[in-house]
């Protein structure tokens, strides 16, 4: 038996686990030791994965997923970490449902539940509409299970929304703490979080304001940058800063991407559309406007194309400490020269980079199949220890 993995298994039984039998919407909703507790077991399910051993815990039930917009990353993270825990997976294609049909939100979660253990939900489309979203959905699961139609409440998972991307953040902190050593060597460190041009709109804000709200929670000096006109949503950014002060970081906000990255131990320059803009976007797209669309879409590319010199290049990683910040993106990126002629990274910097995004992006798996986890038992420790005893190859005659 692995005497390391062990010993983990051990440290981790100490941790009471707040997590159990509740839904995953938002990190802070979270405290930071059941933050803590998602990454240890994240960390301890990739470990275990790496040596070929089976985590299935499952024998059978079902992990669905609703992607109410395109995702590759997290659409195949969320399949992954179901199957890695033994569960199956379906996906509501909602063309394809009777949600079409008009079918109501309260009566499709119930419906897809009976034999269902887990949900994940992203709905990032509508600013204001996509958390509330999931709740409806959580609302209708607990009224179910309490009034005896649903067996067992399945846990709903947060993949994006309008307000936050847990399960990225998380990868990313995950992939901080594996980059710099631990937790505690974050503090102090300086990361910029800087809008950065994109030749298209209505990109959701859930990264930056997951970002900001996450990281000032490990006591990092976090400088959020972006054009005038460009704020995320003032509560959460307001939050970033209570966050920072109570962990004994920092939060700023400044105008300046050159500001930001300047001293800088990581950067992550990532597009995002206004807040006005994602306002009048949701109106619009309510009311299925298509001209209405069509205008805001015109304005905001004319707007974006002022600040294209907001853009990671050579120049800027220059600023950064000792010119060689750590750069991290959720991807995909839009790269100058590869994916568009201008954009959020240049080539050059991106290629340097680009394995280390792949290995951010791997997190993601591990994070979400910790939060199944956590949800379903009340002590991940014991079910961990019980693995580590059976010793079960998952790939029976690998080498």
């Amino acid at each position: 038996m692995n005497k390391t993995l062990l010993e983990q298994a051990e440290a981790l039984g100490a941790m009471p686990n707040g997590l159990y039998a509740t839904d995953f919407l938002l990190t802070w909703e979270k405290s930071t030791q059941d933050l803590q507790l998602v990454l240890k077991v994240a960390l301890m399910l990739k470990q275990l994965r790496d040596q070929n051993l089976s985590v299935r815990v499952f024998d059978s039930g079902l992990a669905v997923s609703n992607f109410r917009d395109k995702s590759t990353r997290t659409r195949f993270s969320f399949a992954s970490a179901a199957n890695l825990l033994g569960l199956a997976i379906q996906d509501l294609d909602e063309e394809k449902s009777q949600l079409s049909h008009g079918e109501t939100v309260r009566e499709t979660a119930c419906m897809i539940s009976f034999l269902s253990d887990f949900i994940g939900i992203r709905d990032d489309i509508f600013l204001g509409e996509g958390n509330r979203y999931m709740r409806e959905v959580a609302a209708s699961l607990d009224e179910c299970h309490a009034r005896g139609v649903l067996p067992l409440r399945p846990g709903l998972i947060n993949l994006q929304c309008d307000m936050d991307h847990p399960t990225q953040s998380l990868a990313d902190l995950l992939h901080l703490q594996q980059v710099f050593g631990s937790l505690e060597a974050l503090r102090g460190k300086k990361m910029a979080m800087s809008w950065a041009y994109s030749p298209s709109y209505g990109k959701p804000l859930s990264v930056p304001q997951g970002i900001i709200a996450l990281m000032t929670r490990f006591g990092m000096d976090v400088h959020l940058a972006h054009p005038e006109g460009y704020g995320l949503i003032p509560q959460i950014v307001d939050m970033a800063a209570e966050n920072a002060r109570q962990s004994g970081g920092s939060f700023r906000v400044s105008h300046s991407m050159e500001a930001a990255v300047k001293d800088a131990h990581i950067v992550y320059p990532k597009s995002w559309a206004p807040f006005n803009i994602m306002e009048a976007r949701t109106a619009l797209l309510k009311r299925a406007d298509v001209k209405g669309l069509e205008l805001l879409e015109r304005d905001c590319l004319a707007q974006n194309a002022e600040f294209m010199d907001w853009t990671c290049n050579s120049k800027m990683m220059e600023l950064t400490r000792e010119g060689a910040a750590l750069y991290m993106h959720c991807l995909p990126a839009d790269i100058s020269g590869v994916s568009c002629p201008d954009g959020e990274v240049d080539a050059g910097v991106f290629e340097r980079y680009r394995l280390k995004t792949y290995l951010e992006a791997g997190y993601k798996p591990y994070v979400i199949a910790a939060m199944m986890l956590a949800n379903r038992f009340v002590s991940p420790a014991e079910v961990l220890r019980e693995i580590l005893q059976n010793q079960k190859p998952r790939v029976r005659y690998a080498k």
